[in-house]
């Protein structure tokens, strides 16, 4: 178990057995950044031809070890690039955040480390606390010997470490940490392991010993409810959908924040069959019910003055016998009538349900959160989520995510899209239309069909909620816990407090 800490002292003079400090590329070449300057003090001119012999440029992502040799207190020096110097404030936050991740795996053999990255206010402090839990994440479960090599002592330096607003940064980073690392962890888990059933019961454990009651609707009351989104693309599989609904209730709440989130524990596409290869990261198909259960927790435990109800609609799309068929006409919880014409556009099926119950609560906004649709990984890439919606929400949205580095992009939702959702000669609604165009902007247009008019965003994370590819700054392969933090930080912009306090 690592220890984490806060402390003022001069990376020079730290005893560990690493420290770490940052650089950037600059107009006269490597830069050393705040928080180093007693370590560039202690080398004199002598580290700059250091770093360009070993090669070191200062991008970001690089690294170069250095043995002190008696320079400083500690036997090991790792720089780590940082990028372009820049004035922006977001962008530097977002190169401290990932520059820590890489600082994490780059010193996992070393049994303590200080870091002396940039920290002279409470945001800064919050991305690079964040910024190296996240980026030494591992998910060793199924693996005969763990790769958890982890310091056993981490302490983050700031000249303002003795600030109440630092502290509390510093402390709540740990929260958050904790809470998008939870959510890797279940996006992780193969489908076996995490059917909707065993979903429920994760999130029901999770929530023990917090402020957040969970209720878990199984197949029979869902039917009694009438959710036909969930009982259909469920019904295919041995294993029966489930309806987690989560609540915090704070004694004084500035606001009521309504979270539905997508839970496909698998999705094969169902009797719309996919590819073998489009079925294997299809585990990944239940992040937003994930990340908007382990946002609420997280919510919770910060004490933020915010009302939460939570929706993780959960369900297994496989093909049977019993499986939905295209044709097929399912009724929502509440009464609309949706025709169903492709199995593999589950998620907005499922979401359907939990929407409808959610603006039952009247909620002053409900967000929901999805790996949706592939259109909007190829319009936005693997980096951005698409954020559709009323602009009162969606503006806040994208701006929560600024201070942790989440990008969203803002996506309309035009008259003729609307009018293809409502093209169905047999039901209330077309669940889809195969019309090649404009995918991602018809299946948020069939969403905003059971908001009532109640203020809301739809977050698109088909891109960004899983990186397929190898860890890179503060992202690491597999579930990322995209968009956690950008929910926790618009609670907060509701509450009034800010990024480094929340009363």
């Amino acid at each position: 178990m690592t220890s984490y800490h806060l402390r003022g002292a001069s990376p020079a003079k730290t005893r560990a057995d690493a420290v770490v400090v940052g650089a950037a590329q600059s107009a006269k070449g490597v830069a050393l950044a705040d928080g180093a300057d007693d370590v560039a003090a202690a080398y004199g001119r002598s580290l700059r031809p250091l770093l360009s012999t070993l090669g070191f440029t200062g991008k970001a992502g690089e690294v170069a070890r250095i043995p002190t040799h008696g320079k400083l207190n500690t036997p090991l020096l790792v720089v780590v690039g940082l990028g372009k110097e820049t004035d922006d404030a977001a962008a530097r936050l977002l190169a401290v955040r990932r520059a820590a991740g890489v600082a994490a795996r780059s010193t996992n053999n070393a049994a303590s480390v200080a870091l002396a990255l940039p920290a002279d206010d409470a945001a800064l402090v919050r991305n690079v606390t964040e910024g190296y839990l996240l980026g030494a994440y591992t998910f060793g479960r199924y693996l005969s010997a763990s790769p958890d090599k982890k310091a056993g002592t981490v302490t983050v330096l700031s000249p303002i470490a003795r600030r109440q607003e630092v502290t509390t940064a510093f402390e709540e980073a740990q929260v958050v940490a904790a809470a998008v690392g939870a959510t890797r962890d279940w996006v992780n888990t193969p489908a076996n392991d995490l059917t909707p059933p065993r979903f429920a019961d994760e999130i029901s454990a999770a929530a023990k010993g917090t402020k957040v009651t969970v209720t878990v609707l199984d197949e029979k009351k869902l039917a009694d409810l009438g959710c036909g989104g969930l009982l259909g693309v469920g019904g295919g599989s041995s294993a029966p959908p489930r309806l987690v609904e989560l609540r915090y209730s704070p004694s004084k709440p500035v606001a009521h924040v309504a979270l539905v989130g997508k839970g496909i524990t698998f999705d094969s596409g169902g009797l719309t069959i996919k590819t073998g290869h489009g079925m294997e990261t299809m585990k990944c198909d239940m992040a937003g019910a994930a990340t908007v259960a382990q946002a609420t927790l997280a919510i919770a435990r910060l004490g933020l003055p915010v009302r939460v109800t939570a929706y993780a609609c959960l369900a297994e799309n496989m093909v049977s016998g019993t499986s939905m068929r295209p044709g097929d006409v399912l009724t929502i919880y509440g009464g609309t009538t949706v025709e169903m014409l492709n199995a593999d556009a589950e998620g907005r099926l499922v979401l359907a349900d939990g929407l409808a119950r959610a603006v039952e609560q009247k909620p002053d906004l409900v967000i929901d959160v999805a790996t949706l649709t592939g259109h909007m990984v190829m319009a936005l890439g693997t980096k951005v989520s698409a954020v559709f919606g009323s602009d009162e929400v969606v503006g806040p949205v994208i701006e929560a995510g600024r201070e942790s580095g989440e990008k969203h992009w803002p996506m309309p939702i035009p008259p003729d899209i609307v009018e293809r959702v409502h093209g169905s000669k047999i039901a209330d609604l077309a669940q889809h239309d195969w019309v090649r165009w404009g995918g991602g902007l018809l299946a948020a247009a069939f969403l905003r069909e059971f908001t009532d008019d109640v203020p809301w965003a739809h977050l698109d994370i088909a891109g960004p909620g899983f990186n397929a590819g190898s860890a890179s700054g503060h992202l690491t392969a597999g579930g990322t816990g995209f968009g956690l933090t950008t929910l926790v930080d618009y609670a907060r912009g509701l509450s009034g407090a800010s990024v480094a306090s929340a009363d």
